[in-house]
């Protein structure tokens, strides 16, 4: 290899290492505004006919769609989160500063109710004890409720930047599409057009599944805590939305909310939480997700929840929604490609 061509090889490794390194912390926020518009790119398409095939335009509207579709209700958690915290917070310490003496439904547990409330109270005896125990609760709980606002609030600038991006996105979409065919016919001929056209199938299909069976169950729980006269519905509901893509997400939020009612003394829509939870919310996930994403590959139930838990060490809040998808492409390109193979 002569030292012209070694050059070039040692430049061009460079360059690309640059452009990674500056554009290493929006990755995240691009990759997900990519997601963003594969998965409307339709309605946008839609628009673009309707406006007649003005670009700027067009993309302008779909930006401001997606700020009242999205960004207005995060803005909205987000204020409700910061004014529900610290009361919360002094709430937790109140209980805590108050659970000397055991409750007393405690005792009437089947065949260990007895001993519990017995090792309680004589715990409850050695005062210092007793607050040092409290305050290895307290502390943790309190930690955890201030780092949700916190993710909550990093979520927002991330999704203003998302939407940024996106805005590009729309308007160079075309040109941005031809590169990308270009490109995967360059590496791997028609096979590479191939595991574009289902890399977009996978991507529609996974966003479309998680977010519209979220939604569904974030508004069937809506109801049911209007009904039962929960505090904070739409706080509640918003959450549910974010947790209903973890298997256990929904019953931490609506069994929260009947054990609420039942220390309120209301047993009767404390059951009434539990039945709504078990055979309304959590029964959406069994039939609305694999309709939505019926023209996809079947995806375990498992990668969903690396992929929540995963992409919100890796990437923040957006984690939430690009996990769950980056690992699905993954999955259903890996598969392609081995069957693919001779």
């Amino acid at each position: 290899m002569d030292n012209t061509r070694l050059a070039r090889i040692v430049l061009v490794t460079l360059l690309a290492l640059g452009c990674f390194l500056i554009l290493q912390p929006f990755v995240a926020a691009i990759l997900f505004a990519a997601i963003v518009c594969v998965t409307t790119w339709p309605l946008h398409a839609w628009l673009l006919k309707r406006l007649g095939d003005r670009p700027a335009l067009t993309s302008s509207l779909m930006t401001l769609l997606l700020m009242l579709v999205v960004l207005l209700p995060m803005i909205f958690l987000a204020a409700s989160l910061t004014d529900a915290v610290p009361p919360l917070a002094d709430k937790l310490r109140t209980f805590l500063d108050h659970a000397a003496v055991p409750p007393e439904w405690l005792r009437r547990i089947p065949f260990f109710g007895e001993q519990i409330d017995a090792y309680w109270r004589g715990l409850a005896q050695n005062r210092e004890e007793f607050n040092k125990l409290l305050l290895q609760f307290y502390d943790p709980a309190r930690k955890l409720l201030f780092k949700i606002v916190a993710l909550t609030g990093e979520g927002l600038l991330q999704l203003l930047l998302v939407l940024f991006i996106a805005f590009f996105f729309y308007r160079d979409g075309p040109a941005l599409v031809d590169r990308l065919k270009s490109g995967s016919r360059m590496l791997a001929g028609a096979l590479g057009e191939q595991m574009l056209a289902l890399a977009r199938s996978t991507v529609m299909g996974v966003m479309i599944g998680i977010v519209g069976t979220a939604a569904a169950q974030a508004l069937v729980a809506l109801i049911g805590f209007l009904i039962a006269g929960v505090p904070g519905a739409v706080l509640l509901a918003a959450a549910t939305f974010f947790l209903s893509m973890i298997p256990i997400g929904p019953p931490l939020i609506w069994g929260g909310a009947a054990f609420w009612l039942y220390d309120q003394g209301q047993a009767g829509w404390a059951i009434f939480m539990v039945i709504y939870g078990v055979a309304v919310i959590s029964s959406v996930d069994n039939f609305v997700k694999p309709l939505l994403i019926s023209r996809t590959a079947s995806l375990p139930i498992l990668l969903i929840a690396l992929g929540v838990f995963g992409g919100v060490l890796a990437f923040g809040f957006i984690g939430i929604f690009l996990g769950p998808v980056l690992l699905a492409l993954g999955h259903v390109l890996t598969e392609k490609w081995t069957a693919a193979q001779p």
